[in-house]
């Protein structure tokens, strides 16, 4: 129910209203360097110096830089000379590509692939399909064929997966004991960023990361190191191709890629593939079982409709999908954050 506040004044609906500016200020910063320029230069800049430096115009720059401060990511300083300003903390860590934890790859992904699907979103509701094909030109008919249209999009892709990551693959592999789990089989595993979190974590486990062969390509050539000598790889379409035998499959963020059906003929191969013993971690993003949140994951299932052939779900829905496959023990465990854990067993 409304309060009174809201109903005098919808400052919630103004903020709706403008919502996607917000994320338009953050990955024009961050695509123009904004942030690498701060955190390099070791000290806090005018808004002449930025705009010279990055080659932009200086009322441009400023408007930008001031929305920047009053989204906190970054800090002004009033001077004699002048507004100085520097990074935030926040900042610092997950917008500067050189940080660990950097998020720029998967803003950059969503700046340049997912707004612009996002832009047909009325068409996706009344379609009910990916809206590539509006988009980008391209058939809307292989999801994936989409998103890797040339090796450069596939490798921001990649990239923009591994940052995701970086942040949240721990969390997900420590949902569950998997240290009995020694031959681990990372189903779609991409730039493999969640396979060398989870030979940290478990160091007497190997990985096969499975992936189409052209991803695997890039993997090996541009983000796991050959001296991983605990990951391996193994080319293949999981729909169309064997599976390899494994104790444990991790599909992360597979599922939500793909209708029932689909889910059912991939969870049934890997239960026929999985060791007797084994099992299946889903790495997914959770509904409420309600549905009535939480708002990320109603978002990103917004994201599924205009992008793949795919849908969040609730625990339920997944529990029911690996019972349908003959998984059993089945455990669901939320980790307070953006991805959730369900593990099944053979």
């Amino acid at each position: 129910m409304s309060s009174t506040e809201d109903l005098d004044y919808p400052q919630i609906i103004l903020q709706y209203n403008s919502g996607f500016l917000v994320s338009k200020v953050m990955f024009t910063a961050s695509e123009l360097g904004v942030f690498d320029l701060l955190l390099e230069s070791g000290e806090p800049l005018s808004s002449n110096a930025i705009a010279a430096r990055l080659g932009t115009s200086t009322t441009g720059m400023e408007r930008l830089l001031d929305a920047c401060v009053g989204l906190k990511l970054l800090a002004v300083e009033l001077t004699q000379e002048g507004a100085l300003y520097r990074n935030t903390e926040i900042s610092n860590i997950y917008l500067t590509k050189s940080s660990p934890k950097s998020q720029y790859h998967i803003m950059m992904y969503y700046s340049n692939t997912v707004y612009l699907c996002w832009h047909y979103l009325a068409d996706a509701v009344r379609e009910g399909r990916n809206q590539y094909e509006r988009a980008f030109g391209i058939s809307s008919k292989d999801p994936f064929g989409a998103m890797y249209r040339s090796e450069e999009e596939m490798l921001k892709f990649m990239a923009g997966q591994n940052s995701v990551w970086t942040i949240c693959g721990r969390d997900v592999l420590a949902a569950f004991d998997l240290s009995p789990f020694r031959q681990i089989c990372d189903l779609g595993g991409g730039g493999g960023a969640l396979a060398r979190e989870c030979v940290s974590l478990y160091p007497n486990s190997t990985v096969t990361i499975y992936d189409l062969p052209k991803v695997v390509q890039v993997a090996k050539e541009q983000f796991v190191p050959p001296e991983e000598r605990r990951i391996s790889f193994h080319e293949g379409d999981f729909f169309n191709d064997s599976i390899p035998e494994a104790e444990l499959y991790i599909l992360s963020k597979i599922l939500h890629d793909w209708d029932d059906d689909k889910c059912r003929q991939l969870l049934a191969k890997v239960y026929k593939a999985c060791k007797l013993g084994g099992g299946v971690l889903l790495v997914e993003s959770l509904l409420n079982e309600d549905k009535s949140g939480p708002l990320e994951t109603q978002l990103y299932s917004m994201n599924m409709l205009v992008q793949t052939e795919g849908k969040e779900r609730t625990a339920a829905e997944y529990s029911k999908l690996l019972e349908a496959a003959g998984f059993g023990e089945i455990q669901v465990k939320r980790t307070g954050k953006l991805y959730d854990a369900v593990l099944g067993r053979k």
